[in-house]
C-alpha cells in the first residue's frame, strides 16, 4: 500500500465544528477512511455499504478478511435498515444502552457487503455515544463500518496520537476529538432465537443486559471462540490487543519482575502496590485503579506509555477473577498470548 499524507484534525467534543465534520463525512462518503473517537477506542471507518471501501480498512489495518467488523449507526432507525430482524430483546437493550458501547449482532439484510461481515449472515451493529461519531454519523448519512484504529493484533488506539502512530501514511483523515472515554472495545452479544449470547465482554456487563431482558446471558464454553463461525464476533483472534513489548499476567509479580531484571530485561509493571519494586534500576511501575471500570479506560494508554518507554516485557499483576474483571481478563490474555 502506497503512503498517503494523514492529516489530523483536532475538534472538539462539546461543540464539533461543522466544515470539519462535513470534510470528514464527504471522505466517507466517496470510500475513503477516517479514524474517528468513539466512547470506548478510536475507530477506523468507512462507508459500509461500498465493499471497496471496507476493503481498504482491511488493506490499511493488515487485518484478515474472515474477521467480521461492527457497523456504526446514528440511531435505531438507521440500525434497522440493515438487520433482517429488530427482536423484542434489541429494541429493549437498545433503549437502555444506545447510544452506547454494546453491539448485536443480528441477521443481515442484502445491503450489507460480505467484506463487512466475511461472507456470514449476521451483522453486528451500534450506536456510539461520543459526540464527534455521532456528528459523523449524521453528516455522513450512510452507516460506517469502524474496527479499532490500529494495525491488527495490536494495541487499540485511545488517542489521535496512537493512531498516528501505527497508521499514519496508511490513511488519510484522523479527527482528534481527545481521549476516549471507556478505554476498551464495545460489549458484543448476539441475538440468535431465543437465546442471548456473550460474544465479547466488554463495559456493559451480561449481568446488566441479562437483568433487563429477563433472561441468562450465555457465556462462552471457555474454549476461544472459532473465528470461522456464523456469529463470530470482532476481537476474537487468539493474539490481539497486544503491546510491541511481551505481557506476562502475574500471580507473583515481584518475583516475575525480579528475575527479568536479571536477565537484563528492560521491564515495566502494571501494579496495584503504589511502591511495588519501584527502586530497582531497569523498572517502570505503572499504579493501575483498583475498580475494574477506571482500570479499563487506563489499561491500553498505560500500556501505550511502556512501549514509548521502550521496555522490553510487561509484567501485569493478576486482577481478580470476579465477573466485573472479565472484559479487563479477556483483553489481558489475548495480549499475552
Amino acid at each position: 500500500m502506497s503512503s498517503i499524507e494523514t492529516e489530523v484534525v483536532t475538534v472538539d467534543p462539546e461543540a464539533a465544528d461543522a466544515g470539519v465534520i462535513e470534510r470528514a463525512a464527504d471522505l466517507i462518503r466517496a470510500g475513503d477512511l477516517v479514524a474517528f473517537p468513539t466512547e470506548t477506542v478510536y475507530g477506523l471507518g468507512a462507508n459500509a455499504l461500498l465493499p471497496e471501501a471496507v476493503a481498504a480498512i482491511f488493506e490499511a489495518k493488515g487485518r484478515p478478511s474472515f474477521n467480521p467488523l461492527i457497523v456504526h449507526v446514528a440511531d435505531v432507525d438507521e440500525a434497522k435498515k440493515i438487520v433482517a430482524v429488530w427482536p423484542p430483546e434489541a429494541e429493549i437493550l437498545a433503549r437502555a444502552f444506545w447510544p452506547g458501547p454494546l453491539s448485536i449482532v443480528l441477521p443481515r439484510r442484502s445491503v450489507v457487503p460480505d467484506a463487512v461481515t466475511g461472507g456470514r449472515s449476521t451483522v453486528a451493529v451500534r450506536v456510539p455515544a461520543n459526540p464527534v461519531a455521532l456528528a459523523l454519523l449524521r453528516a455522513s448519512g450512510v452507516p460506517v463500518a469502524a474496527p479499532s484504529a490500529n494495525r491488527s493484533e495490536q494495541l487499540s488506539p485511545t488517542t489521535a496520537s496512537h493512531v498516528l502512530a501505527g497508521l499514519s501514511g496508511l490513511i488519510p483523515f484522523i479527527l482528534d476529538g481527545g481521549p476516549t472515554a471507556a478505554g476498551i472495545e464495545s460489549t458484543v452479544i448476539a441475538i440468535t432465537g431465543a437465546e442471548v449470547r456473550l460474544l465479547r465482554p466488554g463495559p456493559i456487563s451480561r449481568d446488566e443486559i441479562g437483568v433487563l431482558i429477563g433472561q441468562t446471558v450465555h457465556l462462552p464454553d471457555g474454549k476461544p471462540q472459532d473465528v470461522h463461525s456464523e456469529f463470530a464476533s470482532p476481537g476474537q483472534m487468539l493474539r490481539h490487543y497486544a503491546p510491541r513489548a511481551k505481557l506476562s499476567i502475574s500471580h507473583h509479580p515481584e518475583a516475575e519482575v525480579e528475575k527479568l531484571l536479571s536477565f537484563g530485561e528492560r521491564v515495566g509493571r502494571l501494579s496495584y502496590a503504589k511502591h511495588a519494586n519501584a527502586d530497582l534500576h531497569g523498572l517502570t511501575v505503572i499504579t493501575m485503579p483498583h475498580e475494574p471500570n477506571n482500570y479499563a479506560a487506563a489499561l491500553y494508554a498505560r500500556l501505550h506509555e511502556l512501549d514509548s518507554l521502550g521496555v522490553t516485557r510487561i509484567v501485569v499483576d493478576a486482577p481478580p477473577t470476579d465477573e466485573r474483571w472479565l472484559a479487563i481478563w479477556d483483553r489481558l490474555t489475548r495480549a499475552s498470548t
